[in-house]
């Protein structure tokens, strides 16, 4: 229950188990990082995130996703790697240590962006506060984009490839709970390197940014050296790699045009399922949670307290899904494949729901916390924070795996073309799906803000949870086959 793995697997378990701890530890700080500097920027507020996400991450992702599909051509599976991790470490090291300290030459003065603001048409308002903070919003994100290139498919692409379906019901549950340390670390560096003491002259802030960019950039070269130790040593020992050659290395493999491959990819109903998962979670979660930082937003005010908060929020969510980890893993040993995957949505729906409640009726409900002595905005802020904290480590720890496990059946050209389009722009498209949605209400609604706009959202929200649900059922179909093919059993 505790501990499904033979003593054995450990030479592999291990050093694949700290890949993924360095590339989550880096996904957290990033993403508190990210928020901290949009929401708290000068001139910004949290509604410039659904523009950000629907509008310049989607596409951002899309040419992400172009390029990865090429040079998987051209480069070894090892030095795609590589090359996919590089940029990233590069650009947040020079954020902190060269961008940063030079804002006042880099950015415009905030007279001259209101000067735009006053000048345009309303609905531009918030995209010409994103110039404003342009190199904030461009660790906006290439900090979004890591979760989908670097966590969700070059990581998992690697697993999948060198894991049969019978191991990663015992293998995968263990790589999230070891992973989950690193929302304890993260949450802890985050607390400790935010909370710098007032010193005249000193920005706090950048001396943050110092600390904390200093240890991404720390773990993505250590990211690359454990990768690099487990092809030359471990998948060259055939208890742990029993195909002929190592994965991606060949150099005579046919290549399959890119348009072709796209077109085989978005025909693939196996696929397309998939697909609908991803977006599905998140549509939904980002429907919940930038109503949620809008909150937070509101009760921190400065971007250290802001980070601070987040990282007691990741903290936080790192032990709950250390838990949930030790759950998740047994849920899929003991349960289909079906009802492993329908509980992430059921868990979403249900407390993003009571979330929504909440904010609608919150000052109607300010009499009844006001005997407790809460606010209605720090009530909304905790619920929040509980309701996402079990949403997320949900997600770690059945949602993850379960489509991961949903991956393995296939042959590896979707495997590696397959999985890009899928993950990188498939879990872009669902943040961009909400954060379009967001920004049509902010449009169309005179006056909107996300409390204008929260009646609508629910609405949408609690419809895409419907589908998510709908998918998870005809997708469960398609596996069961899939793995009948390939010869895997529940065993």
């Amino acid at each position: 229950m505790f501990f499904p793995l033979h003593t054995y697997e450990l030479k592999k378990v291990i050093p694949m188990s700290l890949i993924f701890f360095f590339i989550l530890f880096n996904y957290s700080c990033l993403r508190n990082i990210k928020d901290a500097l949009v929401v708290t920027g000068p001139g910004s507020d949290a509604e410039v995130i659904p523009f950000l996400k629907g509008f310049c991450v989607m596409p951002s992702a899309i040419i992400f996703m172009l390029l990865y599909t090429k040079a998987s051509d051209l480069l070894s599976n090892e030095h795609l790697f590589y090359a996919t991790l590089s940029p990233f470490i590069i650009f947040f090291g020079a954020f902190a240590f060269l961008i940063y300290p030079h804002l006042d030459l880099l950015h415009p003065a905030q007279e001259t962006v209101r000067a735009w603001q006053a000048a345009a048409p309303g609905f531009l308002k918030w995209p010409l506060a994103i110039v404003g903070i342009w190199s904030y919003a461009l660790f906006y994100i290439l900090a979004e984009i890591w979760g989908s290139a670097i966590l969700s498919l070059s990581f998992w692409q690697f697993a999948n490839q060198v894991t049969k379906t019978s191991e990663s019901k015992r293998v995968y549950a263990f790589f999230g709970l070891v992973a989950q340390l690193a929302l304890l670390f993260s949450g802890w560096f985050g607390e400790r390197f935010s909370n710098i003491p007032e010193s005249p002259g000193v920005d706090r802030w950048q001396v943050s940014l110092h600390w904390l960019m200093g240890f991404v950039v720390l773990s993505g070269v250590a990211t690359m050296l454990i990768y690099r130790w487990i092809y030359r040593h471990i998948l060259t020992d055939k208890r742990f790699y029993d195909k002929p050659e190592l994965p991606g290395v060949s150099k005579k493999k046919k290549k399959t045009p890119f348009l072709q491959s796209l077109m085989t990819i978005f025909t693939s109903p196996y696929l397309l399922f998939i697909a609908s998962l991803i977006i599905c979670y998140g549509t939904s979660v980002n429907l919940i949670e930038v109503l949620w930082k809008k909150q937070v937003g509101m009760h921190c005010g400065s971007p250290n307290a802001f980070n601070t908060y987040m990282s007691w929020y990741t903290f936080w969510t790192g032990v709950v899904s250390m838990i949930m980890m030790i759950v998740g893993g047994n849920v899929l040993r003991l349960f289909r494949w079906l009802i492993a995957a329908a509980i992430t949505p059921a868990i979403i729906l249900l407390l993003g729901s009571l979330f929504f409640i909440f904010v609608l009726f919150r000052e109607s409900l300010a009499p009844v916390l006001g005997t407790i002595g809460l606010t209605p905005l720090f009530a909304a802020v905790i619920l929040g924070t509980v309701i996402l904290i079990i949403c997320k480590s949900t997600k770690y720890a059945l949602f993850d795996l379960t489509k991961e496990m949903a991956y393995i059946p296939l042959n590896e050209e979707m495997k590696v073309k397959g999985k890009a389009v899928v993950d990188v722009v498939g879990g872009r498209l669902g943040k961009a799906g909400g954060a379009w949605i967001q920004a049509a209400l902010l449009v169309l609604v005179p006056n909107a803000s996300y409390f204008l706009i929260a009646p609508y959202s629910f609405l949408i929200f609690v419809l895409v949870c419907g589908f998510w649900l709908f998918s998870v059922k005809k997708l469960s179909v398609r596996v069961e086959q899939a793995r009948a093919v390939a010869g895997e059993t529940d065993t």
